[in-house]
């Protein structure tokens, strides 16, 4: 290769525009490196070195590429008119893991010449412009707001899979059920609509887990059940911690036990201390674990209520 073509390549990180190249090459220089098998064209005017060009033979060259290149390429190739979308920008925002292999998807303005290409989804939209606040800036790549993304990643899934990123963006509080919410309403026509809306109105009561879910709507409601406050803040000592379940009448705090933690002795040691820090300010701490939570519904219940009962007496 070219020398002066092989550095710009190395400073681009193994990518390289044909409009950068032409600034500093002659435009055969650029065909001779594809022709010997030096560079590989990926998207029309992208190109990478071959050596980064791995995957499966007969699968596009974009798919082919390290996802962090993948990335690179495609906004190379929409040249600041479109931002990274949907699953695309759950990856960015730590969201969802992005494979070898996964279409790039880039939302652009309806007015942008941009369209799919083997590799890359192109979502075009009406009223879009790449700046804040429908654009923000992450990892040093533009990406679509972060409640957007997630709304339009909400059909492209399994619905096994749709509801953990919702609710790990709300645990990492890096958006709101209420943002969720307001960006929901601007896509009225979205599939599955109703099970995305029940989440987020399971999630503003305070829930923060599928199993917490289930609990909420199977177990913790009904005849003699209190009103439970979700996620409460309670300071003990130097240490604020959040308590799932809290009847505050009984001073009850109902703790559901996820499978990750249940079984872990670590874990188990620090909820212990934690239980006893509470107790010792006259909160009584009762866990659940998943399996009897799901499967003995009914002994939950009759547990709770009892429970519930000697506390107020």
């Amino acid at each position: 290769m070219n020398s002066v073509l092989r550095e710009l390549v190395e400073l681009g990180a193994g990518l390289v525009t044909r409009g950068a190249a032409g600034q500093v090459v002659p435009s055969w220089t650029l065909r001779q490196a594809c022709r010997n098998g030096e560079l590989v064209r990926v998207l029309p005017e992208v190109f990478v070195a071959a050596h980064l060009v791995g995957g499966r033979p007969g699968a596009p060259a974009l798919s082919r590429l390290d996802p962090a290149l993948s990335l690179r390429a495609v906004l190379a190739w929409a040249r600041g008119c479109g931002a990274l979308s949907h699953l695309t920008a759950l990856t960015v925002w730590g969201l969802y893991p992005q494979a070898v292999g996964d279409l790039v998807h880039l939302s652009a303005p309806a007015s942008a010449s941009l369209r799919t290409r083997p590799g890359v989804v192109v979502h075009r939209r009406h009223g879009l412009t790449i700046e804040p606040p429908q654009v923000v800036v992450r990892q040093g790549l533009p990406v679509t707001r972060l409640e957007q993304a997630l709304v339009d990643s909400w059909p492209t899934l399994p619905p096994t899979d749709r509801r953990a990123p919702v609710i790990r963006a709300v645990n990492d509080r890096l958006t709101t059920p209420e943002r969720l919410s307001a960006a929901l309403e601007r896509v009225p026509k979205l599939i599955d609509r109703a099970a995305l809306r029940h989440l987020l109105t399971r999630l503003a009561d305070g829930c923060r887990s599928p199993l917490e879910i289930w609990g909420h709507e199977q177990v913790f409601t009904g005849s003699g059940m209190p009103a439970f406050r979700r996620q409460v803040p309670i300071r003990v000592g130097s240490r604020t911690v959040y308590l799932d379940m809290f009847a505050e009448r009984e001073r009850v705090n109902i703790e559901l036990d996820g499978a990750t933690t249940h079984g872990n002795p670590r874990q188990r040691e620090i909820d212990l201390r934690r239980d006893a820090l509470l107790a010792a300010i006259g909160i009584l701490v009762v866990r659940f674990a998943p399996r009897r939570l799901v499967h003995e519904v009914d002994d939950v219940r009759r547990e709770t209520l009892a429970i519930l009962a000697t506390r107020r007496t």
